[in-house]
Formats: structure tokens, C-alpha cells, sequence
């Protein structure tokens, strides 16, 4: 990207990438068809008409409930081109939050799946004007005088010198993003047009990707992450995107990349920690390997080999693989970094549409999530920054307007002065690396007055074989792990439950050898099923605490 890319604005990005890459492919379903910039154009432009004709305005909400597709993509570009407010629903979330959040943004249109519009309560849908199907885009209900039959005109003419998005100034609303919390509630976080042309733009400057690259989209697009970075980013360059339709298994995710090929890979920590527990460590602990593992030349082949056959498995064609939505187990980090393998850890939230800080991964340094990105400040709320932990605040062009209709939450999210409180602890170095200890309502007190982070021991103890994952908890000043038992490994190994005792307090005993004495465990209990989590994977500690 040369400098004057920089001083683009939003629409002139998307206006840009569609006439210049007007007869490249753009989306593909994966196993389905593929539309070119030419066909998702067409889409728009009849899918506006559609909005007009149903007597939307500019600054209408209009929310999108559906699994990753081509056709969510299309729906939300079509908004942003009709200048409305796109409302995005993970589908993860029940019907009963979706209601929810479509009364409190006070969405006019809603675009939906048809597996999910089945579960709605459609009295509850009255207030739509319009009800559209991201199948094929029918009509679900009609309050207008559109077409009830309606479809996108794919022989509608648009002429690609004629196709543009229009400017929206700096502080108009685009997306009105409902966080789930692990608190169990949602709000609505407002990211105007300015959050989200900044991070496109550190993106383009700083991230490796140029036209033709190819993307497999993994993470909910109902996600400021995965709609950002997997999405709208590579977009504005003229990438074609693939996307996993249905939740991917890991035997469905590895084959698709291992057929696109994909330039740049997103990952949450839970796919590459269980790659690390489940195929590279029982590899590593055999015998044989343990042995030769100790020859420094045979090491290092061994070491090649294993990242060789990772990066084979994630199609062999990638520049980096961006890691970020939660904290990556340090011993994961360490191993990762030991065999040179191309990733980088990022740190972000919803309500910096979400970047704060990323490093290239041939630039970053262990243990931190990136370095503070050109277009935000930052602050750590204690004594001394650099080495005594306080909580994250930051301020700058990524930051959003606030939260939708809560003006008390609003109240709380900021200081006096400014800036954002984000509830994570944390130090920087005199480089603005940001290195995170974990979230400042989960921190304990250890019983001489210690600052414990259970993300970090959770961290730790999850890298046991018998634990899939775990809470740390308090109770009477001590510390005790809820454990959820890795079901795989036990059938694996020939184990059953009377084998459990024995192993959780050998894990215990060499958990606790490995921390400090304030961080260690008094007991191990078990928990029966999985702890539920968010639709971003992260544990409702609430529920367990």
C-alpha cells in the first residue's frame, strides 16, 4: 500500500476495490458457487431497491441472523451502500436474546436464516417492515409494496464506472454490535464509520495481504473480529473470500484450507491449543522422540519437521496466522515460537472495532500481545506501568461513541477524562508492547495479599492431557480447579472414571510444582459437562464463581 492509500476514505476504499476487481471473484460458499465483484454489485444495487421500496432511510438498523455465507457478506455491504445501520446477531445466540436485541436497536429489517427464522416467535417479528431470507433473499413477511416474491435481479445492469458507495461522515453510526459478555448480558456497542475506516487502514498498512490473496472465513462475521479482518479488510483490497457455511469441525476446517490455500489465517486460541495438545505433544512425549529430542542437531530437524507439517496443514500457503479473541496458553506461545512457526498474537475488543495493538510475527515479542497500534493511546492504570499491573485504558480514532440506550454502563466504561476502561490488566514496555495478565474483575487476592490471574493458571492447567478445560475458583482463601475431564484422551488411553482420583492428583501435584505457592492448588473437582461459554468460546465464569 503506498502512502496516499492512507488518506482514502471508507466508501472510496469499496468503490475502488469493486471497479478496479470488477470481474474477480469475491465470495465463494465453500463447496458452492463463487460470485465475482461484478455479481455481489448487482446484489446490492436490487437489494437497496428493496429497502427504498420498503420505505427504509439512512440510519435505519437493519439486523443480519445468520451463519457466515456469501449472501451475509453481500447483505452487509448492500447496508452500508444504502448508508443504514447494520445490527449484526450471532447465531450462536438464542432466540430469546435475538428478540431482544432487534426490540432494544429498534431494527426495521431483518435479515435471517431460515433455520433460525424457524425458531422465532413470529409475533414478536410485528414491528419488522421486512423479514428477508439470507438463503435466496425471499421475502419472510411483507409491510410494504415491494415485490412478495422478490429475488436479486442477477441481470440487473450495473455498469462498474457507475457503482460507488457513498461518504458517511466520520461519526455516523455503521454497526451497532451486541458484545456477549461473559457476565451473561449483552449491550450495544456503537462503532461509527471513522472505528471501522481506521482499522481497515492500519490493516492494509501493516498486515500482509494484496489483491488475488485468497481468505477462508472462520470466525462469525457477527464478530467485530472476524467481521473485520476476514472480511472487510481483504475486501478493500480485492481478496476472494471462502466461507465455512455450517460450524466447522476441525477435520472440515483443515480440509478447506488445505484446498484454498488461504494468505493470512485468523484463529481464536482454542483451535491452535487443542492442534498443540491433541497432535503435537503425544508426537512429542513417545518415548523414542523423547530421546532424540535431547540431540541438539536432531532437535532442530525435528523441530523443522513439525512446523513444516503445521503449516502444510493450514494449506502451506499462508503469511502469518493472527491469533486473538482471548489470552493463548504461554506454554502454547513458547512452543509455537520454538519452531519458528508464523504467528502473532493480537489484542483487541468490540468497542475498538476492535484493534489495540498487533506485531507481525517476524516483529512481536514473547509473552505480549502486539504493540500499540499508530491510531490509539494507551495508559495502565498503576504506579508504574512498566512493571506493576493495572488495568488497560485506552483513547483514540478505534474507539466507538459509546453504548447504545445505557448511559449508565456508559458512565462506567470511561474515566473522567476519557478513556476507556477495557477490564483488562496488563504492563507495557517502552516500546508500547502490551503484555496482558487477564480480566480485572476475575483477579483474586492470594492469602498474603498476592495478585493471582486464574486465566493464566487456567492456562497452565489446561496443557494436563486429562483436562479439556477448566475454572479456577476461591473459596476460603484457597484455590480450587473445576475441571472438566478430557473424555477423548480417557477412551484413547483405555481409562474410566475409578482411574480419575489417581490421575487429577497427580495432575495437581505437578501443577503445583510449577507455580508459585500462592498459586497453588488445594483441590481438584469435576465438573460434569462442558462449562458454558459465550458464542466467542470464553467460559461464563459467572456461572462457576
Amino acid at each position: 500500500m503506498n502512502n496516499s492509500d492512507s488518506q482514502l476514505r471508507l466508501h472510496q476504499m469499496y468503490t475502488i476495490t469493486f471497479q478496479q476487481n470488477w470481474e474477480s471473484p469475491l465470495f465463494t460458499d465453500y463447496g458452492g458457487e463463487t460470485a465475482t465483484f461484478e455479481d455481489v454489485a448487482r446484489k446490492i444495487e436490487a437489494l437497496k431497491a428493496t429497502l427504498r421500496d420498503a420505505g427504509l432511510k439512512p440510519g435505519d438498523k437493519i439486523a443480519i441472523y445468520a451463519r457466515n455465507s456469501s449472501n451475509w457478506a453481500t447483505t452487509f455491504f448492500s447496508i452500508m451502500a444504502f448508508e443504514g445501520v447494520v445490527v449484526p446477531i450471532l447465531p450462536d445466540f438464542t432466540p430469546e436474546n435475538a428478540h431482544h436485541i432487534l426490540k432494544h436497536s429498534g431494527a426495521k429489517v431483518l435479515f435471517v436464516a431460515d433455520s433460525l427464522h424457524s425458531n422465532l416467535d413470529k409475533s414478536k417479528l410485528k414491528e419488522l417492515k421486512l423479514c428477508i431470507s439470507t438463503d435466496d433473499f425471499r421475502i419472510l413477511n411483507k409491510k410494504s409494496n415491494s415485490s412478495p416474491e422478490f429475488a436479486v435481479d442477477t441481470s440487473l445492469n450495473v455498469e462498474k464506472q457507475n457503482f460507488s458507495f457513498p461518504e458517511r461522515a466520520d461519526e455516523d453510526l455503521l454497526i451497532l454490535s451486541y458484545t456477549s459478555g461473559s457476565m451473561g448480558f449483552s449491550k450495544g456497542v456503537m462503532l461509527p464509520v471513522r472505528s471501522i475506516e481506521s482499522n481497515i487502514i492500519y490493516a492494509r498498512e501493516n498486515m500482509p495481504l494484496k489483491a488475488g490473496d485468497r481468505i477462508v472465513s472462520i470466525l462469525p462475521m457477527a464478530h467485530i473480529f472476524g467481521l473485520a479482518f476476514e472480511n472487510l479488510f481483504p475486501v478493500s483490497l480485492g481478496c476472494h473470500i471462502t466461507y465455512l457455511t455450517k460450524v466447522p469441525t476441525p477435520q472440515i476446517l483443515l480440509k478447506a484450507l488445505g484446498e484454498v490455500k488461504p494468505h493470512l489465517i485468523l484463529l481464536v486460541p482454542l483451535i491452535i491449543e487443542k492442534i498443540y495438545k491433541k497432535r503435537i505433544v503425544p508426537t512429542l512425549e513417545k518415548p523414542v522422540m523423547k530421546a532424540l529430542l535431547a540431540v541438539p542437531g536432531i532437535r532442530n530437524l525435528i523441530y523443522k519437521k513439525t512446523r513444516n507439517s503445521l503449516i502444510e496443514s493450514f494449506g502451506g500457503n499462508f503469511l502469518e496466522a493472527v491469533v486473538g479473541g482471548a489470552a493463548l496458553s504461554p506454554e502454547v506461545e513458547a512452543f509455537f515460537r520454538k519452531i519458528r512457526f508464523p504467528f502473532t498474537i493480537g489484542y483487541g475488543m468490540t468497542e475498538c472495532g476492535p484493534l489495540i495493538s498487533y506485531a507481525p510475527h517476524n516483529e512481536t515479542k514473547k509473552g505480549s500481545s502486539g504493540k500499540l497500534v499508530d491510531r490509539m493511546d494507551v495508559r495502565i492504570d498503576s504506579t508504574n506501568q512498566y512493571e506493576i499491573a493495572g488495568e488497560i485504558q485506552v483513547k483514540g480514532r478505534n474507539l466507538m461513541l459509546g453504548y447504545y440506550k445505557n448511559e449508565k454502563v456508559n458512565a462506567q466504561a470511561f474515566t473522567e477524562d476519557g478513556w476507556l476502561k477495557t477490564g483488562d490488566l496488563g504492563v507495557i514496555d517502552k516500546e508500547k508492547f502490551i503484555y496482558i495478565k487477564g480480566r480485572k474483575k476475575n483477579m483474586l487476592l492470594g492469602p498474603s495479599g498476592q495478585n493471582v490471574y486464574p486465566e493464566e493458571l487456567e492456562s497452565r492447567l489446561t496443557n494436563f492431557p486429562i483436562v479439556q478445560e477448566c475454572v479456577i475458583i476461591q473459596r476460603n482463601n484457597r484455590l480450587v480447579a473445576k475441571i472438566y475431564p478430557d473424555e477423548e484422551m480417557m477412551r484413547n488411553a483405555g481409562l474410566d472414571e475409578d482411574d480419575l482420583d489417581n490421575i487429577l492428583e497427580k495432575t495437581r501435584q505437578a501443577y503445583n510444582k510449577s507455580v508459585a505457592s500462592y498459586e497453588q492448588l488445594s483441590g481438584i473437582e469435576l465438573v460434569d459437562q462442558e462449562f458454558e461459554k459465550t458464542p466467542k468460546k470464553n467460559i461464563k465464569r459467572f456461572l462457576y464463581t
